[in-house]
């Protein structure tokens, strides 16, 4: 059985908007069914995305759709926001990052891939965080 694998925003950039070979490593690396993102990574990427990306609405339309049909995206409920409180609390992350793993491990992912965050640090027992690129 594979592991289930929540992207964080950062990585979704590098597979969606990448010239320096990152997007082949994560395609390789991903497996397509089983692959999560949040409303959140959502949000965050479209942030990015028209400021930073130079992405047009009509072009960012084309790819939330997209996204859509690649991973599967989790809503962020109350519940989640109360564990991503938690989180932070115990692990002393950002607030956003704490919400990124909450999503995860509530969507029983063992693996977050995410450059924003310590390497292979285990959290809950069950969700590791893991740079795609070391």
């Amino acid at each position: 059985m594979s592991d289930k694998i929540f992207i964080d925003t950062n990585i979704l950039i590098y597979l969606l908007k990448d010239n320096t070979g990152k997007a082949e490593i994560l395609a390789s690396k991903l497996d397509n069914s089983k692959n999560i993102i949040s409303i959140q990574v959502i949000n965050e990427f479209c942030n990015v995305a028209l400021k930073k990306l130079n992405f047009t609405y009509d072009g960012l339309d084309l790819t939330i759709t997209k996204l859509a049909e690649y991973f599967l995206i989790s809503k962020i409920e109350l519940k989640t926001i109360k564990r991503a409180l938690k989180i932070k609390e115990k692990y002393q992350f950002s607030y956003y990052d704490s919400a990124i793993i909450a999503s995860a491990l509530e969507n029983n992912c063992t693996i977050l891939y995410s450059e924003d965050m310590q390497h292979n640090q285990l959290i809950e027992n069950m969700l590791r965080i893991v740079n795609p690129f070391m």
